[in-house]
C-alpha cells in the first residue's frame, strides 16, 4: 500500500518562501495526478492546484497563481509545492493527495484521489 509523505513547511514571514514536498512511498506517484488543498483557520478545505505528472500540466486557483509553483523529481517520485511572496491568508495546512491521471476534476473531486498525504502546517504570521 502507497503511502503519501509529506514535509516542510513551518513559519515563514510575509512576502517570503517556503517549499512543501509530497513524496510517494511504496508506489509511484509520478504519472498521476497530484493535487494540492489548503484547509486555512475557520474555513473549508479548498483545492489550490494540482498537476498532471505525466505532461507536468498544472493549474492554480487565482488567489495563489503566478506565487505558487510546482516541480517534480521523478528519480524521488516527489512533487514539490513551491510557496513565493506569502501572504497572511496562505496560512493554513496543505495536504497533497494522489489520483489517476484521467482525473476530470482534480479541485473538486476530493473523493476520486487516492492516497492523501497527513498535511503540513504552514503559518505566515500577520
Amino acid at each position: 500500500e502507497m503511502q503519501v509523505v509529506q514535509s516542510g513547511g513551518g513559519s515563514v514571514q510575509a512576502g517570503g518562501s517556503m517549499r512543501v514536498s509530497c513524496r510517494g512511498s511504496g508506489g509511484a506517484i509520478i504519472t498521476n495526478c497530484v493535487g494540492w488543498f489548503r484547509q486555512s483557520p475557520g474555513k473549508e478545505r479548498e483545492g489550490i492546484g494540482f498537476i498532471y505528472t505525466g505532461d507536468g500540466a498544472t493549474y492554480f486557483i487565482d488567489s495563489v497563481k503566478g506565487r505558487f509553483s510546482f516541480s517534480q523529481d521523478n528519480k524521488q517520485n516527489t512533487v514539490f509545492l513551491r510557496m513565493d511572496n506569502v501572504k497572511p491568508e496562505d496560512t493554513g495546512m496543505y495536504y497533497c493527495a494522489v489520483g489517476p491521471e484521467t482525473m476530470r476534476n482534480p479541485l473538486t473531486s476530493e473523493s476520486d484521489y487516492t492516497h492523501w498525504g497527513k498535511g503540513t502546517l504552514v503559518t505566515v504570521p500577520s
